[in-house]
């Protein structure tokens, strides 16, 4: 295996990226840097995230840009804000031994006249977020006439989130002598679609087999029924005491509602989710770099970009809808070779959907038990011993308050001391757990009593879908949260581009095309909801429709009416 310096990079560089830590290039920066330094040819990178690609597009880039002109030379798009920021702090570390460089992050949620006011200043590289990026644009406040490089990263999360107009735009204002450098860990087909209209005979380089998974993740599974999920994820964390660790839900209302319980019944857990101020996200996701917070409880959306070393577990509340998002979600932990486990908690339901993506990753899905009370209790007991062992003593100040200490406790033997001290935090589990049910599901089939179960009733059509940045998540949000419908009653949901169809329980039909009247648009459309024959029966002349004001993305929550007055609420 080569060397950073074998690569072809300046001796600053390589002295960067040591001083980081980095000693030999991961297999995607092997294989990229050399052709990426050429600086002449668009180049398309597939690896799984947490493989390297910053390094494998950035070093480069870094060698290429000319530090001493003020002229904006390459432009870096991210999906999020959280990756952009790490894209532009792992940039500026790869300079720390190399060249000054003036690298600008624009992205949402913070200061546009700042961003503005940097960019002006002579920004060589800037990394933005799509939807600043636009605004900026839209203001005359950038010129990117001089790009000479376009790293699109997480190419397929960009096109995921709705972002394709956006592109399309931003790539319109670049020159067409520019080199697209295009990193993904998958290759659907809207990321074709960008090779095929922007990209000139580009280099292709696979790392691994397309859409297989990072062979240093564990892939678990647990089978229990909805109800019990919050019961099994205390389970899992409390047999886990070491765990540092990052869960997974749907909505942002799930995602609040998981931490405020895991927060309350003593658990070192925050939120993260778009609901949040970008000082609110700031201050969580620092104090989890920092690895005083144990507990990240996130949405898709949100937890998209965040590179957190040593994240040693990945749970999924829910089965995410499309492959790709389980992928980036397990790729969060076993970064740069390290070990991780995910660990998805589904009911019986879902298994067909487990024994999918196990074919698809090609890895293999491993069930797991919930652990028992008494596993839990040992467990715990034998991490508190763990620390007792390892703990740091000072002797010289502790020294003089041990023989009070001592007389305290000089009626007591060792096996007496041991037991005693072992109860103080063994006693909470022991009661908390005592007579604990067994929440793991058997394997026969499932069945209605399961509370898991699958829905078929009236099927609707619904004129949003993924051209709305919409994906099944915020889809179903948002037909809750208008309707009334709970979650459980809707089932089988099908997103195309510009519609969807969904299916509800018949009993709530008639419930949710009446809360569907109304008028409040949705990004300047007028939501239309049908129902429909089975398949392709056209839909029938009961209909309903609602404006939504807002055009929020994934993870949503749309706050539906049910009132006259607050019918008239504009959003």
């Amino acid at each position: 295996m080569k060397s950073f310096e074998a690569l072809g990079l300046s001796k600053g560089l390589v002295e960067s990226v040591q001083q980081i830590g980095f000693e030999i290039p991961t297999p995607i920066q092997e294989k990229a840097i050399p052709i990426l330094l050429k600086g002449n040819r668009d180049f398309v990178g597939l690896a799984q995230t947490g493989t390297g690609k910053t390094a494998a597009f950035g070093l480069p880039l870094l060698e290429l840009i000319d530090a001493d002109s003020r002229n904006t030379q390459a432009l870096v798009l991210a999906p999020t804000r959280e990756l952009g920021l790490q894209i532009t702090s792992d940039l500026e570390n790869f300079t720390e031994k190399f060249k000054p460089f003036n690298i600008v992050a624009v992205y949402g949620g913070s200061s546009i006249s700042e961003q503005i006011r940097k960019v002006k200043r002579g920004a060589q590289i800037i990394v933005a977020t799509p939807g600043r990026l636009i605004d900026l644009i839209d203001r005359k406040a950038i010129n990117l006439s001089t790009i000479q490089y376009v790293v699109l990263d997480e190419a397929d999360e960009m096109l995921n989130m709705g972002f394709k107009e956006d592109l399309d735009k931003i790539l319109s204002f670049t020159p067409d002598t520019k080199s697209t450098w295009l990193f993904s860990a998958t290759m659907p087909r809207e990321v074709k679609s960008i090779m095929k209209n922007y990209m000139s005979d580009p280099y292709e380089l696979t790392v691994g087999e397309q859409n297989t998974g990072n062979v240093n993740i564990e892939h678990h599974y647990v089978m229990v029924q909805e109800k019990d999920k919050y019961l099994a994820l205390k389970r899992i964390l409390d047999d886990n005491p070491e765990i540092f660790g990052l869960i997974f839900c749907r909505t942002r209302i799930d995602t609040q509602r998981i931490a405020e319980m895991l927060m309350k019944d003593g658990y070192n857990a925050d939120a993260l989710h778009g609901d949040l101020t970008q000082q609110q996200r700031d201050r969580v996701m620092l104090k989890f770099r920092n690895r005083s917070l144990q507990i990240l409880v996130a949405t898709d959306v949100a937890a998209r970009g965040i590179d957190v070393e040593d994240i040693s577990h990945v749970i999924h509340m829910n089965m995410p809808d499309e492959m790709e998002f389980y992928t980036h979600r397990s790729g969060r932990t076993a970064r740069a070779g390290k070990k991780g486990i995910s660990i998805a908690m589904i009911s019986r339901r879902e298994l067909g959907r487990v024994k999918q993506l196990e074919k698809t990753l090609k890895s293999p899905f491993k069930r797991m038990m919930v652990p028992t009370g008494p596993q839990v209790c040992q467990k715990q007991l034998i991490a508190l011993m763990h620390k007792v062992r390892e703990v740091k003593v000072n002797e010289e100040e502790i020294g003089e308050f041990l023989p009070a200490v001592y007389e305290e406790l000089k009626d007591l033997t060792k096996q007496e001391l041991i037991k005693r001290f072992a109860s103080i935090e063994f006693n909470r589990f022991l009661d908390y757990y005592r007579n604990a049910p067994d929440l793991n599901l058997d394997d026969r089939k499932a069945s209605d009593s399961d509370g898991d179960r699958y829905v078929t009733g009236s099927r609707f059509f619904i004129n949003l879908g993924k051209m709305d940045g919409l994906d099944a998540g915020s889809m179903l949000s948002f037909i809750e949260d208008v309707s009334g419908v709970n979650r459980k009653s809707i089932g089988k949901m099908e997103l195309k581009g510009a519609y969807s169809f969904f299916e509800v329980e018949k009993d709530k039909a008639d419930l949710l095309l009446s809360e569907f009247k109304g008028g409040v648009e949705f990004k300047g459309r007028q939501v239309r909801v049908e129902m429909t024959e089975r398949r392709n029966s056209g839909p029938r002349k009961e209909s309903s429709s609602r404006d939504f004001k807002r055009g929020r993305t994934s993870g949503s929550t749309f706050k539906g009416s049910k009132t006259t007055e607050q019918k008239r609420r504009r959003y």
